[in-house]
């Protein structure tokens, strides 16, 4: 069940996370493309052509509106990936790529 929201385009899933209505990516997925790739909206309409022009502006407006609380749950899931990546530098397989010279 997903909840409406002020955006045309965004609605809520089960779980309170903004999605793009009629798909499964998340407002913060596409923000978080757009800030690493630096990206226009034109850009990720050619990056991911099933996302609509209007569905794309709807949620940069949605991340705007929301800026704060999606920011913060971008700096969790960087985070996130550094712990994984961290704790990934201590398993046996990756000491063996690290040697083999396929991991920094």
């Amino acid at each position: 069940m997903t909840v409406t929201t002020d955006h045309k385009y965004v609605r809520l899933n089960d779980s309170d996370m903004p999605i793009i209505a009629g798909t499964t990516m998340k407002v913060v997925e596409l923000v978080t493309a757009q800030k690493a790739y630096g990206w226009s909206p034109e850009e990720i309409h050619f990056q991911h052509p099933y996302l609509s022009m209007s569905q794309i502006y709807s949620a940069l407006a949605y991340y705007w509106d929301h800026k704060a609380e999606l920011d913060t749950d971008i700096e969790r899931r960087l985070e996130q990936v550094k712990q994984l990546k961290d704790n990934a530098a201590f398993f046996p397989l990756a000491e063996k790529l690290r040697s083999q010279g396929l991991l920094p």
